[in-house]
């Protein structure tokens, strides 16, 4: 395979443009891709002049604005058509790149990969996804907040396309999935849950039933399926109650001089579990189902973050995760 071009929205995210460009040279360097940076090449080219950054392996798409955070999503197409996210989305449409990276507006994230790259044939609605950390190992959770209301047949598609991602790129032989519900029974839920719970036992996926929040974080499922609303919650409720745990926890530690020297006999076990909770370790969030590989990175991504999201670009260009889905939606569509 050529080398794989990966296109960055220079200017998304609280940190750019300096931390997307950090980010873009240290994967240039340590997973051999191309960059092309989308937004204002001049201030841009000043920023690495500035911070003795190397233009090796990267290029300029000029773009004259930004969209902001606060912007309706809508507008992209329209007052924010010379953005660096619109811009760097149609490039990628007009296969000038082979993925595409931002950690600006979710919403016009969404709206712009939806109708600038397309969504792939037979899939009804884009998933927004997350890998999120759990008792021996990790869950990927989608929808994560693309889609407030969803129809059975929606649900079921982000399982396919969760399970083809669990095993192409975490390497999960056979995932279990879950549907995210109020109780392990059958018949718990809205319509929606038993309506879905019906269609997924038909699938040839390792459907496991309904799996209760509390079973998330205890690894009872692979891949975690429910409407963007709920994922939402569950998604930044696991990031509050990180960040909760590991304040409380620090307190414990530095408490006196006793919690003082325990927590210098527990630092290499607590610096293994930090890595772990760390999101900058898993890049970004795919958005499932578009023709070509889009990434979402959290918007406050530092260079590390960024450098991550590439290589998860990288590796879902590698390991034709998008060719996997679009099969295994068509072969869905014929049973």
């Amino acid at each position: 395979m050529s080398k794989i071009t990966i296109i960055l929205d220079a200017h998304g995210g609280d940190h750019a443009p300096l931390e997307p460009i950090k980010g873009a040279a240290a994967a240039v360097a340590e997973y051999g891709v191309s960059v092309v940076l989308c937004g204002k090449e001049n201030e841009l080219r000043e920023v690495m002049k500035k911070n003795g950054i190397s233009d090796i392996g990267m290029r300029f798409a000029p773009a004259a604005s930004v969209i902001p955070v606060e912007a309706n999503p809508t507008e992209l197409l329209k007052t924010y058509k010379d953005s660096s996210m619109c811009i760097g989305l149609e490039m990628l449409a007009a296969g000038d790149g082979d993925a595409f990276v931002t950690a600006g507006s979710t919403g016009a994230f969404v709206v712009g990969s939806t109708l600038v790259v397309k969504r792939i044939k037979g899939v009804k609605r884009p998933a927004l996804a997350t890998i999120i950390p759990c008792q021996g190992g990790r869950y990927f959770l989608l929808d994560a907040g693309a889609n407030t209301e969803c129809r059975p047949e929606t649900l079921c598609q982000f399982a396919v396309m969760g399970s083809a991602y669990a095993s192409k790129i975490l390497g999960v032989e056979n995932p279990r999935v879950g549907l995210v519900n109020i109780g392990s029974e059958e018949t718990k839920g809205l319509d929606l849950h038993r309506e879905t719970y019906a269609m997924l036992k038909e699938t040839k996926l390792n459907f496991i039933g309904n799996v209760e929040a509390r079973g998330l974080p205890l690894g009872e499922c692979d891949v975690a399926v429910c409407d963007g609303f709920v994922g939402n919650v569950v998604l930044k409720l696991t990031e509050g109650m990180g960040k909760m745990m590991s304040g409380e926890i620090k307190n414990i530690l530095m408490a006196n001089t006793s919690t003082k020297i325990a927590a210098l006999m527990l630092k290499g076990g607590f610096a293994g579990f930090k890595k772990r909770m760390d999101y900058t370790e898993y890049g970004g969030a795919p958005l499932m189902g578009i023709s070509k590989p889009v990434i979402k990175a959290h918007g406050s991504s530092n260079a590390k973050a960024f450098k991550n999201a590439m290589r998860q670009a990288k590796e879902v260009c590698e390991r034709g995760v998008v060719e996997q889905i679009s099969q295994e939606i068509s072969d869905s569509d014929k049973e």
